[in-house]
């Protein structure tokens, strides 16, 4: 046998029998990737000039496009200005995950900083811990050397006035006294028993909860995913929703891929969707088929909830799956970005679960 042939033969074995030559052996033309909840055209523009013709990683992709969102305060529910809780103050939540390292890095209830994202990543960098949150969270940044300003805006004070003039309405307060329908406290709990707890099941506007939600792999293929929020509107203050929380929000395996969600964080914090929609995918499911799976876990305890999930798996093959309805009783046109090199950057609208 001829040298060229044997090493030819020896290569075609390497190719077939390695994981790690493989990737190299093929190329994957649907690579690099991303992929943003929403219609945050600026933020996919970023992300994707900073992982296709810079050719940076997907973290850097993701830390980008979410800092641009949070600058230009996408739809005032993400960044500085917007969603002022029961006191007037906004908050940040972000987080940011390495699928190739399982490291990530979080902020809950940041006050005061203006980055969240960036925030995130300080905290994965630079600690050997996931999750800061609250002032300690605002220690933190300030030591690595963000600054410290007011989040409020004109237009976030007004917000919370008006609020306060309709009679704090709608709230976050159940089971207290005086009534929460009607008035704005300052409330106390009120005398129940146990017989007499019902679950009551609210519907929260798309609007008030937009969480910009990203998912990447770069030209090496690694896997990340993050997410950023100022919250939700009027929140009881130290609320946390699912933005910041690894496996609620957001969540990536380099094994496997990435998912992240937006929506009513208060019911889908409950049932850790992006983690499920990864797993669901390492047990073989589509995208597409781990996401709806997600869906429709959440509809049988919550039917009227609304939210969204983006999932993509290390092939760049993608899915996305909502529930909700607008004031019309009409599904939800949930959009989203795509940006591949085959394709370019896509806006797609995915029509959403009828509240079944």
């Amino acid at each position: 046998m001829k040298l060229a042939n044997f090493i030819g033969i020896l290569f075609l074995f390497s190719c077939l029998f390695s994981n790690t030559i493989v990737k190299s052996c093929v190329k994957n033309e649907t690579l690099p990737m991303v992929m943003i909840t929403w219609d945050y055209e600026n933020a996919i523009t970023k992300a994707w000039d900073v992982i296709y013709n810079q050719k940076r990683s997907a973290l850097d992709a993701i830390e980008e496009g979410c800092t641009l969102c949070e600058a230009e305060q996408c739809r005032k529910t993400v960044g500085f200005g917007g969603s002022p809780d029961e006191n007037g103050e906004t908050t940040l939540d972000a987080l940011i995950i390495d699928g190739e390292t399982l490291d990530m890095g979080a902020v809950a209830g940041m006050r005061r900083i203006k980055n969240a994202i960036s925030v995130a990543r300080k905290v994965m960098h630079h600690t050997k811990h996931t999750l800061l949150s609250g002032d300690l969270a605002t220690e933190f940044a300030v030591k690595m050397g963000f600054k410290e300003e007011s989040l409020t805006t004109n237009q976030s004070h007004q917000m919370w006035e008006d609020w306060k003039a309709n009679n704090c309405q709608s709230n976050f307060w159940k089971n207290v006294e005086p009534d929460p329908k009607t008035s704005c406290g300052a409330y106390k709990s009120k005398n129940i028993s146990d017989n007499d707890i019902r679950y009551e099941e609210r519907v929260v506007a798309s609007e008030d909860h937009d969480t910009i939600g990203i998912l990447a792999i770069d030209l090496k293929g690694r896997v990340a995913a993050g997410t950023s929020t100022n919250g939700l509107n009027h929140k009881i203050p130290g609320r946390v929703g699912d933005t910041p929380i690894p496996g609620a929000g957001a969540y990536a395996d380099q094994e496997v891929g990435a998912a992240a969600c937006t929506g009513d964080g208060d019911v889908m914090i409950r049932f850790v969707p992006s983690f499920l929609a990864v797993e669901l995918m390492r047990r073989g499911a589509t995208p597409s088929a781990a996401a709806q799976e997600v869906i429709n876990r959440i509809i049988k305890g919550s039917p009227k909830f609304f939210g969204a999930i983006i999932v993509m798996n290390i092939k760049g093959e993608y899915g996305v799956a909502c529930n909700g309805e607008d004031y019309k009783k009409a599904p939800i046109q949930f959009p989203f970005w795509i940006a591949n090199p085959i394709s370019g950057k896509n806006l797609i609208f995915h029509e959403c679960n009828n509240f079944l």
